[in-house]
């Protein structure tokens, strides 16, 4: 707030200088000829009466002219100069109450008679300029109290809530509000904050629940493991001399072995369980909604790159699923095929079949074998093709799942040197 109150300064200092640089011209033009506009009217009626002649001449047209005289004393006038014909001039028409002057036009005198205050003109100017500099002020004082009040205020009581989130800090107050700039933005994080909090309550669950798992397993395994041993011993040492009795041993480890075995697996199982705990939405919206934000995103990032892509032709159609999950899942598509493509082209396709409708990301450059095609879609799995690329292994693991919890499903396939990953949605 600072900054805004050092500009505001700054604004109140730029229009006091206006207004002084303002002011300062009108008083030149006050002090010079232009603060004598009569003058200017005298010229242009001397022209028409050169032109026209005097009994062609109206003065309706004109603000500061009242009459118009030819002199009497023309002649006499004529042959003095300076002070003299000037001194003669204000003896002549020393009974007019009207200020005048007098214009040579061609041989003739004649007298214009002028009505002006010598104030009114220029005090007139001067308030309408400082009038106009006046609203002008109070627009720019009020635009400014405005961006204070709705936009500096609301945000300064934000600004404090990501970095308190990036602490930890869940419990941060954000105040509800349906400010028009700042409303669905607060929402937003608002439910960010209600979101992280639940992930990290599902996280010390999940960490409770496995540290009993592993620690029940464990006690479970310790059981067979020291049978197994046990039998070990006994066989190394030749306690057992019959060979049925061996036999019998040997099934007794292997039957403990299977015991192991099963433990391990639901390890492994409770390991993968739960750590996509994802949601989807079931509602319904239009094919074309779900391409436009894509293709509207994509054409002018991919164009940075100098990645030709294109959206083929469809049927506009009502989709059933979760419209920003099928966002997510159609990005993650593209981000992939610019990530592994050879970066020349990356197409939309779309298909119609047995009430689905099928949305498709082809990309040029698939270096990718048909013996690795089966396991993209698995946790953690990456390709040979992955090289230095970063990543996890989960994209397309996740695509799937929320494919799945939308009812719809998601295949690969290679055609030629091109990677084709088609999207399965049911139609409404």
């Amino acid at each position: 707030m600072k900054s805004f109150y050092k500009f505001y300064a700054a604004v109140i200092a730029l229009i006091l200088f206006i207004f002084a640089v303002a002011n300062s011209i009108l008083l030149k033009i006050e002090k010079g000829d232009a603060g004598r506009p009569y003058r200017v009217e005298v010229e242009r009626l001397a022209k028409e009466i050169e032109e026209k002649g005097l009994e062609n001449i109206s003065l309706g047209k004109y603000q500061y002219i009242i009459n118009i005289d030819v002199c009497q004393s023309c002649s006499a006038l004529q042959g003095r100069k300076g002070k003299d014909r000037l001194k003669e001039k204000k003896v002549f028409y020393e009974g007019s109450g009207n200020d005048y002057i007098i214009r040579k036009v061609g041989p003739t005198l004649f007298r214009f008679d002028y009505r002006f205050s010598a104030g009114s003109g220029r005090s007139n100017l001067a308030i309408a300029v400082n009038a106009a500099l006046g609203v002008m002020s109070l627009l720019i004082f009020a635009i400014l109290a405005y961006i204070q009040h709705n936009i500096l205020k609301p945000f300064q009581s934000l600004r404090q809530v990501p970095y308190e989130l990036s602490r930890g800090n869940l419990a941060v107050p954000i105040k509800e509000s349906r400010h028009r700039y700042f409303g669905k933005f607060a929402w937003g994080i608002n439910m960010l904050r209600e979101n992280m909090e639940q992930q990290k309550q599902r996280e010390l669950a999940l960490i409770h629940d496995k540290k009993t798992l592993v620690l029940s397993i464990s006690h479970d395994i310790k059981t067979p493991l020291s049978a197994i041993k046990l039998y070990a011993q006994a066989l190394s040492r030749g306690l057992y001399k019959d060979a049925a009795k061996k036999m019998e041993i040997a099934e007794s480890i292997n039957d403990k072995a299977d015991e192991i075995e099963k433990f391990v697996s639901q390890i492994i199982k409770a390991s993968n369980e739960d750590f996509l705990n994802l949601e989807a939405k079931q509602e319904e919206f239009y094919l074309s909604a779900l391409v436009h934000k894509t293709s509207q995103y994509y054409k002018d990032k991919l164009s940075l790159v100098r990645i030709s892509f294109s959206v083929g032709s469809y049927e506009d159609c009502i989709l059933k699923g979760d419209f920003d999950r099928s966002i997510e899942v159609l990005q993650n598509l593209i981000e992939n095929a610019v990530k592994y493509g050879d970066g020349h082209s990356i197409e939309l396709l779309f298909a119609e079949e047995s009430g689905c409708q099928l949305v498709t990301v082809k990309n040029s450059g698939c270096t990718l074998s048909e013996t690795e095609l089966p396991h993209i879609f698995d946790s953690f799995w990456r390709g040979s093709n992955a090289g230095s690329n970063a990543g996890s292994g989960l994209g397309l693991a996740i695509c799937r799942q929320l494919m799945h919890l939308m009812n719809g499903d998601i295949f690969a396939e290679i055609q030629g040197d091109a990677m084709c990953i088609t999207l399965v949605f049911i139609k409404s």
